[in-house]
């Protein structure tokens, strides 16, 4: 959710801030509890002459006096270039420890608290500090940072657990000639240790689009992956160096911060994953090097208009045959197979995966994924053969 806030208050000049509420352990709170603060506790909001309407508008509390923090999270930016976030040890269940929140350049000055109380933490540093990463998007600058709270972990002979509380945040300013933009982005909590029931069963589809892009290095989204196959459209068909768009995605989860892994996607004359002979399409997510027709991996972007872009991954092959020992055509048919996995990105470690490299990444070795499922295709049949040649598949 983003807001503008027209008129901002002065000193400092805020915009409309976001109360993200952690997922877990939630405290679900009304307006009322929210705002049961001690006196002795408060953190003013606002400016002092801020009025009751315009306290409500930012999402602060007002006793008829003055406008305060209520516990929850709160992220704002400033005009002139400063996170302000206020965190209440109350916004989760067991309370925050205050004394683990760090931002992705730790938590040294500028960016330990500049003030702690008994019930908050308040932070302000420059958007440039503190390890904020910077992009352009759509005419904005934006910037973005995370935070996060460590947890004790009790090591035992035959497990381990943790009775502290958790939580990450990622959060954003957007600034563009004319206006500034807040965004606050609650996230999961840390995937490492996985929580114990927090996914459950893992849904993936693997579908086939209908669209066509005949041009070579075409990945144009709105002709080829707008309508799809049903089953009754199967068995298909496709012509030698047909393309074949395939669409991996995720059912059933609404966390935008999961994100789809291909760990292996390969294609096989029979349909069991396991049948011989088979021919690798993906490694790792990236396409398998030892193709002389590249597997082409279609980027899904946040303008694809998707809901969680990061459920979803696409890719393009060119159709072949599977040939015998004498290069003869063996099977006129194919199916398709990935292997896939959900990825939890964690501080210093991506979920993104890098290609073309001799070793694999440091990132992808130390990357956290749960939950593993192997989705096929139906059948595809090739049609109107032409001779294979030693070079082809």
């Amino acid at each position: 959710v983003s807001l503008f806030l027209a008129n901002t208050p002065q000193r400092p000049q805020l915009l409309t801030p976001q109360r993200p509420e952690p997922q877990w352990p939630a405290v679900t709170k009304t307006p009322d509890q929210r705002c049961q603060v001690q006196v002795q506790d408060t953190v003013q909001c606002g400016t002092p002459d801020i009025t009751p309407s315009q306290c409500q508008a930012i999402d602060c509390c007002f006793n008829g006096q003055q406008c305060f923090y209520g516990k929850a999270v709160t992220v704002q930016c400033t005009r002139d270039a400063q996170f302000v976030v206020v965190v209440a040890r109350d916004a989760t269940w067991p309370k925050i420890d205050i004394d683990s929140i760090s931002l992705l350049g730790g938590n040294d000055s500028p960016c330990s608290p500049v003030g702690i109380t008994s019930a908050f933490a308040i932070y302000q540093f420059p958007v440039t500090a503190c390890g904020t990463t910077l992009k352009e998007e759509s005419g904005y600058v934006v910037y973005e940072n995370r935070m996060v709270s460590s947890y004790n972990v009790r090591m035992g002979p035959r497990g381990s657990i943790t009775r502290d509380s958790h939580f990450e945040l990622l959060f954003q300013c957007k600034y563009s000639a004319t206006a500034v933009e807040a965004l606050v982005i609650e996230v999961n909590t840390v995937p490492a240790p996985a929580p114990v029931a927090a996914l459950g069963p893992l849904r993936v589809e693997l579908r086939l689009a209908k669209g066509t892009c005949d041009t070579k290095g075409c990945n144009d989204e709105s002709r080829s992956f707008t309508l799809y196959y049903t089953e009754e459209d199967y068995p298909i068909t496709k012509v030698l160096r047909q393309p074949v768009n395939v669409e991996v995605r995720i059912l059933e989860r609404k966390d935008p911060n999961l994100v789809l892994m291909l760990e292996h996607c390969w294609t096989t004359s029979a349909p069991s994953p396991v049948s011989m002979p088979q021919w690798d399409l993906i490694i790792e997510d990236c396409s398998y090097p030892n193709d002389n027709y590249l597997t082409s991996m279609v980027p899904v972007e946040r303008s694809s208009g998707l809901l969680y872009p990061n459920h979803y991954k696409r890719f393009t092959l060119e159709m072949f045959t599977f040939v015998d020992h004498t290069l003869s055509p063996q099977k006129d048919r194919i199916f398709i197979h990935c292997s896939t996995s959900v990825c939890y990105p964690t501080p210093g470690v991506s979920c993104e995966s890098k290609c073309n490299r001799q070793r694999r990444d440091v990132a992808a070795a130390q990357r956290k994924t749960i939950r593993t499922a192997v989705v096929s295709s139906g059948e595809v049949v090739l049609v109107d053969k032409k001779p294979v040649y030693p070079s082809d598949h």
